[in-house]
């Protein structure tokens, strides 16, 4: 006689492993795009059985929202008070590093949580980046320790946004020496040897496409990419509706439209401002201040597609991701050139390490474009690299 099967016993941390699942499926998928059945399935349960813990998406991505912050606030509370930087950023790192898949959440943060959920979210990140800027002021009493810590955490925090395959010892090993680097930097000190590069002009509105992608991406910038209709991109160029879908099949469209142009902007930038450049580093400084120039010039469209693309039809995103490649691998050819010691996997993982250092030193100066903030953050990302 076959015994019968044992019934099957819910798992005690239930509740624990739908978070990690959904924390992963809104990384990999983005908020609008990810659905409670596929974090169900990711899990093992069914929909129903999910939405007894969490009675709607919201309420599992608003807790998902906080997973990272609360591990990095346990793994600071186990580091004595007067430990150093190396020991406090290695316990960054390492919970970094070990929850890459489920870290990407936070860029969200600011467009889908409500007030309160974001207020108690930016507390937790202020406490982390308090107790860093502190042992960053006694170690290296240079100016603006919290811009140098946000920037290094940027630096920490960027593997989160890639898919580059990279051993996690080895990924620890790079990122905490980058972090190092980028807060015993002097940003005030980087203002004398600031280099200057052109931008192309931005294309002048002349055809009813072009003011469509104009009007556009301020709007997603200032209310998020699914709260936007079509009636407000219409209304902001004087138009209909359905006189948009001449240009556009859809919203996505022209948020995949405006990207690619930004990128192809960036690109002219990169061929015109190497023209006549010798010597790897050289190429490096002027690769950096392009992208910081950049990414200062083009801030409101960069954070849209940094928290949109991921959410896109296969389709429009895969251009958008052949254009980073294609932009990544100018960078790690001169790395490559300027520290032979690196490998293709390191190079990509220190240049996206360099671009975290843009985004958050950019998010702390809120993007006040000035040359001061232009060479501070370039200083930052060049010591990211160890330049």
């Amino acid at each position: 006689m076959t015994a019968e099967p044992a019934a099957a016993v819910r798992p005690r941390n239930r509740k624990q492993l739908i978070v990690e699942a959904g924390a992963t499926v809104f990384s990999e998928r983005g908020y609008h795009a990810a659905s409670m059945e596929e974090i169900a399935a990711a899990v093992g349960i069914t929909a129903a059985a999910l939405y007894r813990h969490f009675p709607n998406k919201y309420a599992l991505f608003a807790e998902c929202a906080n997973v990272m912050v609360d591990r990095l606030v346990a793994a600071l509370g186990e580091v004595p008070p007067d430990a150093g930087l190396a020991d406090v950023l290695a316990a960054v790192t390492r919970v970094t590093v070990a929850h890459r898949a489920a870290g990407g959440v936070y860029r969200w943060e600011a467009r889908y949580l409500n007030r309160e959920d974001r207020r108690v979210l930016r507390a937790k990140f202020a406490q982390v980046v308090g107790r860093v800027a502190d042992v960053v002021r006694r170690e290296y009493p240079l100016p603006d320790e919290h811009l140098r810590a946000v920037a290094a955490l940027g630096a920490i925090g960027s593997i989160t946004m890639h898919h580059n395959t990279i051993a996690r010892r080895r990924a620890e090993t790079l990122l905490q020496a980058s972090a190092l680097r980028v807060v015993a930097t002097d940003p005030v000190a980087a203002r004398a040897g600031a280099r200057l590069v052109e931008l192309p002009a931005r294309p002048v509105p002349r055809t009813r496409r072009s003011e469509i992608l104009a009007a556009a991406i301020p709007l997603f910038e200032r209310d998020g990419f699914a709260a936007v209709t079509n009636g407000m991109i219409a209304e902001a160029v004087g138009s209909v509706p359905s006189a948009l879908y001449r240009y556009f099949p859809g919203k996505a469209d022209i948020l995949a439209a405006a990207c690619l142009q930004a990128a192809g902007l960036l690109a002219q930038a990169v061929d015109h401002n190497l023209r006549g450049v010798t010597g790897p580093h050289d190429a490096l400084a002027v690769l950096t201040a392009t992208y910081v120039a950049y990414s200062f010039e083009h801030n409101a469209l960069t954070s849209v597609a940094d928290a949109e693309i991921i959410g896109l039809p296969a389709g429009l995103r895969r251009p958008l991701v052949a254009a980073q490649r294609e932009h990544i691998a100018v960078w790690e050819q001169h790395l490559r050139q300027a520290r032979p010691e690196l490998d293709g996997r390191q190079a990509r993982v220190l240049v996206h390490a360099g671009f975290g250092v843009v985004v958050e030193a950019g998010r702390r100066l809120r993007w006040q474009d000035s040359p001061e903030h232009r060479a501070a953050v370039a200083a930052l990302l060049m010591s990211a690299l160890d330049l």
